[in-house]
């Protein structure tokens, strides 16, 4: 038995290989997920609105890092989505969640 550290949404969900705590468990990270998405299209927003503004060199670099980062998050999580997805597609033949969209601020 395995236990997950580390998180405050998951601690203490034990980890046992049977279909119901599979499915807690997706279910669990695909909130996650959602809640990342949230906050990620949070900071991409921030920064397109950053980029708005006047600012010096120094900060459109800093800018531009956050951009890039904030993308990047929101790449892999679209891959952890995906991931999501084809599991629950495997396990009740067919997929519930949309496609996630591939929309940018900036």
């Amino acid at each position: 038995m395995y236990r997950i550290y580390g998180t405050r949404y998951l601690a203490g969900v034990k980890m046992e290989p049977s279909k119901k705590h599979n499915s807690e468990i997706t279910a669990q990270l695909r909130r996650l997920a959602h809640d990342l998405s949230n906050s990620i299209e949070t900071v991409i927003q921030a920064s397109y609105l950053l980029n708005q503004t006047k600012l010096d060199q120094q900060s459109k670099k800093w800018v531009r890092m956050i951009e890039a980062a904030a993308d990047e998050a929101a790449h892999i999580n679209r891959g952890i989505r995906e991931v999501l997805r084809s599991l629950s597609s495997r396990s009740q033949g067919t997929s519930q969640e949309k496609p996630a969209s591939k929309r940018r601020a900036s």
